[in-house]
């Protein structure tokens, strides 16, 4: 039902991906930032970079279930080009 909603919304596996990618990058982002600003440790940077850090595998989590979706409804944007035609 969620996975619906949002594919209604116009959310495809591929916008789920990217987020989670932009997700690692921004972890290392935001402890590189913790650390350097804040100046309250490693430990503390640490948690920032792992509270950021579990946002990609939640994402990815997501794309993968709106790609089965996006299967089963046609709707899956790639496509597959034939290697090696005979001509």
């Amino acid at each position: 039902m969620i996975i619906k909603k949002l594919h209604d919304m116009g959310i495809r596996s591929e916008h789920a991906y990217l987020a989670g990618v932009a997700s690692i990058g921004l972890s290392v982002l935001s402890w590189v930032t913790s650390l350097k600003a804040e100046r309250m440790g490693v430990e503390r940077a640490d948690r920032w970079g792992i509270f950021v850090g579990e946002w990609a595998p939640t994402f990815i989590g997501l794309g993968l279930a709106l790609s089965h979706y996006e299967q089963q409804e046609g709707t899956l944007g790639a496509t597959l080009h034939a290697v090696g035609r005979a001509g």
